[in-house]
């Protein structure tokens, strides 16, 4: 039970590190390692004086959309450890970790819904952008990605396992 504890802990913690980290970091979509977009920035290396260049985003709805679902996604995860946390010293023996369970079910529904629809309509996101074929998608959005089925497993996980002493 203690190993079962500690690893569905230590999963937690880093499905939260890496969701925060694919929320907040500058590499959702890259142009040949020069140029790359995120849900914050449009980001361009300038060669000259070695440093990026960023601009703000150009607001479109699907952008707003991922942006609110990835936070929220963060969010739902955070707030999952916290009561995990108070559930582990103020439960009862026996008590199930139902509500644990479910934020971070929402937080993998969530961090899938955003991630979908960034996949879907790139295009729109990334519109003033380059063209978009000579692109691909950086690694913030596979993280993205595998976040969900890592969110989702956690959360079954948590919503199975039973406090004992």
């Amino acid at each position: 039970m203690a190993y079962l504890l500690m690893f569905v802990t230590l999963l937690h913690l880093i499905t939260l590190a890496m969701l925060f980290i694919a929320t907040m970091e500058k590499s959702w979509w890259e142009w040949e390692g020069m140029e790359n977009s995120d849900l914050w920035y449009n980001c361009r290396f300038d060669n000259f004086t070695g440093t990026w260049l960023c601009a703000s985003s150009k607001e479109t709805e699907w952008l707003q959309a991922v942006q609110v679902l990835m936070v929220l996604s963060v969010v739902f995860s955070a707030v999952s450890f916290l009561v995990f946390l108070g559930q582990l010293f103020t439960m009862s023996k026996g008590g199930l970790f139902y509500f644990t369970g479910l934020c971070q079910v929402f937080a993998g529904l969530t961090a899938f819904t955003g991630a979908l629809i960034y996949t879907l309509h790139n295009k729109e996101i990334l519109q003033d952008s380059r063209e978009l074929t000579s692109g691909h998608f950086g690694y913030c959005f596979i993280l993205a990605w595998v976040c969900v089925p890592l969110l989702l497993c956690s959360g079954i996980i948590y919503i199975h396992l039973r406090k004992k002493e």
